[in-house]
């Protein structure tokens, strides 16, 4: 059949399918909300609590039988604007929305129709269009975490991991961390990790929701080939004031949600690390575990490092402005900053020197948001924003009498409009247009032998998109489908990105998803040598110049079926995903490619599975099982033939259980995966060392048992505390994360082992008021 014959098809099933939603929806019709909560409470073997006038006049559509409880009640919530909150397995209470946003939100809750409530854990949904939705201030608790902290929490969904064990190398379905798209309210963030990875960045405590995507997202957004990471505050203004603050072994926090007026509130967030102030053993092992292989500890015998001062602090903040019922304006600001000195001393000629080296890394981010509400249908948002991101090291090597200064700066400005209809719960059209400017510097500078070279790019995009979404009137069938426009003017390059999401629920249990996407990036980041910025953030970003760094292109496609009844969830999806335009810079290979420039791809192909069973909201356990089969494949290197990539884990395995009893809640997990591909060495000559096949090699097996407990108690009627422990690494596992070689002076082959965390204790105090 031809391109055309097929479109034609296509096209025409596309506008039956509406004609049929159009259908189903006229022949339903309304009938009083007291007689529909009769029929449901016999149906579903429940009671309802209600003040009569809460419910007086109120009708809707009585929802269809097949529908389980939670989705009945969605289904009355977009005709009725009422809350249902249910207080256990029997009784639900209806109460009259406070909020004027409230009435967007119920409007579009049956596009997002949830799939799954407390998703492995309390606080974490699973939505109809493939997508994960975390909310921090519902969070139950995950086994080594006390605290939400959101980029540690995502890596608990199946097909996210992080290889070395840090935020700031998140892998998700084998990508590099350079491909996933964080959006902090909207606003590109370039920095996402405090202590070098091993902390978010963003505070999770102001923080209203994360959705998380890795396949057949919106059109909406640009970039992420891997996935997206979208982190919104708070947007509604409640009246109310709430603040709380905590403290635990590495940093102390505070926030607060103060009302200015009834048009007017104020969101602060503050937070920032005690580790200059006192050592604690968790501290040691975060120090002992980024610091292992770098210019701290790498010193000889006539250099040391002593009097080591690091520190980091986050501050955001958001002003909200309700200018009347249908203007709002949202003002936001955060900046995230890590800073290390280090002070290093040498004797040479009985003359003691010392110098300062220092790193900075601080991620500066503001906008502006203006949405409208014309009128019960239509609502349009428009946001401008800037981020900054700024890394900066000065290194002095005493011993050759060398001092190196390397920079690595990033200016994001983008301006986004942005247009919703929405004329019913089951149909939606959403487009726009958003334009953004990208440049990024580098320098480096020498100062024996003389050298400095720096290189800036900048890159001006334009793109428009737009998405429809379709809600059958039973709510079984959801359909997404939308495209974005891209157009590089440096290149004069057009880019179309198709996005599609497909959802069907049959036999009431069982739900069949098919998920695909095109999607396009110019930022990546590359290593130029494993020791650069003092050998801890040796990442550096860089733009596309589609010349040896191209822009990066990526194609996916995945198919899942998912069974969900009395709490049981099982869950298998399938995908398969190409990445063009990597280069060998970008992939930080210690092996006989290390200096080699090239461009090339990869592709995964994989499979992730979850069993999750939930015990009357008491218990909840799982079990998530991941392979991935994952292919470089580069003209110049191996004769043009794929080998394993650096990130392929070919097995993952989770196994896990937490226990909520009143206030006190439980968690204990194992992780435990196939070890990294690793390059042997063969031997050495003239200098140089000779290699076996890429990645012909695994190391051991990685292996980790986490433990985490929280109690929730009563300070006074007004305030309420929580008290925390973890042990990351119960068994104190030594596992091997990366291997590399070297030689010494004598031609001698040398192997470096970097190793995880050991076992890590934390405690935590946290009071909420």
């Amino acid at each position: 059949m031809s391109r055309k014959g097929f479109l034609s098809i296509f096209i025409s099933l596309f506008f039956l399918n509406v004609v049929s939603l159009k259908a189903q929806t006229i022949q339903k019709e309304k009938q009083p909300l007291i007689t529909i909560l009769r029929i449901l409470e016999t149906r579903y073997q429940i009671s309802f609590s209600y003040a009569d006038s809460t419910i007086e006049d109120k009708v809707a559509v009585l929802p269809n039988e097949d529908l389980t409880l939670d989705n009945a009640l969605n289904v009355l919530k977009t005709d009725i604007n009422l809350d249902f909150e249910v207080l256990n397995n029997r009784f639900i209470v209806i109460k009259k929305s406070d909020l004027e946003d409230k009435e967007i939100i119920l409007k579009t809750q049956r596009l997002e129709e949830v799939v799954v409530t407390n998703y492995l854990t309390a606080g974490i949904t699973k939505l109809n269009d493939g997508a994960i939705t975390i909310k921090p201030e519902s969070f139950g608790i995950l086994p080594g975490l006390i605290e939400p902290d959101i980029l540690q929490t995502i890596q608990a969904l199946p097909g996210i991991f992080s290889i070395d064990e840090t935020v700031s190398n998140i892998n998700v379905r084998g990508g590099t961390h350079d491909q996933n798209l964080l959006l902090w309210d909207g606003i590109k963030m370039y920095q996402s990790g405090h202590f070098f990875g091993l902390i978010s960045a963003f505070n999770p405590y102001t923080t209203k929701s994360v959705h998380v995507s890795k396949n057949g997202t919106s059109a909406k957004y640009g970039d992420g080939v891997s996935s997206i990471i979208d982190m919104q505050l708070s947007n509604t203004i409640d009246d109310e004031f709430k603040a709380g603050a905590g403290f635990n072994l590495i940093n102390a926090d505070a926030y607060a949600k103060i009302p200015l007026s009834k048009k007017t509130e104020l969101q602060l967030s503050a937070r920032r690390s005690v580790t200059d102030l006192f050592i604690t053993p968790t501290y040691d092992q975060y120090f002992k575990r980024i610091f292992q292989d770098s210019d701290l500890s790498n010193s000889n015998s006539s250099s040391i490092s002593k009097n080591e001062d690091f520190y980091f602090y986050d501050i955001a903040a958001k002003f909200l402005y309700d200018v009347t019922k249908k203007d709002r304006v949202r003002f936001h600001f955060l900046n995230v900053n890590n800073d290390l000195n280090y002070q290093e001393q040498s004797t040479i000629n009985n003359q003691s020197e010392a110098f300062n080296s220092k790193l900075s890394q601080q991620n500066l981010a503001g906008g502006i948001t203006y949405t409208r509400d014309w009128n019960d249908y239509v609502s349009t948002t428009t946001q401008v924003y800037v981020s900054n991101y700024d890394l900066h090291a000065t290194n002095f090597d005493i011993s050759n009498d060398q001092r190196l200064i390397q920079e690595n700066e990033v200016n994001d400005g983008s301006a986004k409009f942005d247009i919703n209809y929405n004329p019913n719960s089951r149909f939606k059209i959403n487009a726009g247009y958003q334009f953004i400017e990208v440049g990024i510097s580098n320098l480096e500078d020498v100062n024996n032998p003389v050298f400095r070279s720096y290189i800036k790019e900048v890159i001006r995009s334009h793109a428009i998109y737009g998405e429809t979404s379709l809600l059958s009137n039973d709510a079984k069938t959801k359909l997404k489908f939308g495209t974005r426009l891209n157009y590089f003017k440096k290149f004069d390059m057009f880019l179309a990105e198709p996005r599609l999401s497909f959802s069907q629920r049959f036999f009431n249990d069982f739900r069949f998803e098919v998920l695909g996407e095109i999607k396009s990036q110019t930022t990546s980041q590359i290593i130029d040598l494993q020791n650069d910025f003092l050998g801890i953030e040796k990442r550096r970003w860089v733009l596309a110049n589609n010349n040896d760094i191209p822009v990066i292109k990526s194609k996916q496609f995945s198919v899942g079926l998912h069974y969900n009844k009395n709490k049981l969830l099982i869950s298998a999806e399938t995908y398969v995903k190409k990445v063009d335009g990597i280069t060998t810079r970008s992939q930080g290979f210690q092996n006989q490619y290390q200096f080699i420039k090239s461009i090339g791809s990869y592709t995964v192909k994989g499979v992730d599975f979850l069993i999750n069973k939930q015990f009357n909201d008491v218990v909840s356990t799982w079990l998530s099982y991941s392979y991935s089969k994952n292919d470089y494949t580069f003209n110049d290197l191996n004769n043009g033939q794929p080998f394993p990539n650096n990130a392929d884990l070919r097995h993952a395995l989770a196994l896990s259980g937490t226990c909520a009893i009143n206030d006190i809640k439980l968690a204990l997990g194992l992780n435990w995966h196939s070890g990294r591909p690793t390059t042997l060495p063969i031997d050495s000559t003239d200098g140089t060392i000779n290699y076996q096949s890429p990645n012909s090699s695994n190391l051991d097996d990685y292996l980790r048992t986490d433990f985490s407990a929280t109690y929730a108690f009563d300070v006074s009627e007004k305030a309420r505390a929580i008290i925390g422990a973890s042990v990351w690494n119960v068994l104190n596992k030594k596992n091997i994360i990366n291997t590399y070689h070297t030689l010494d002076e004598d031609d001698t082959i040398i192997k470096i082992e970097n190793t995880s965390l050991g076992i890590t204790p934390n405690v935590s105090l946290r009071v909420m008021f």
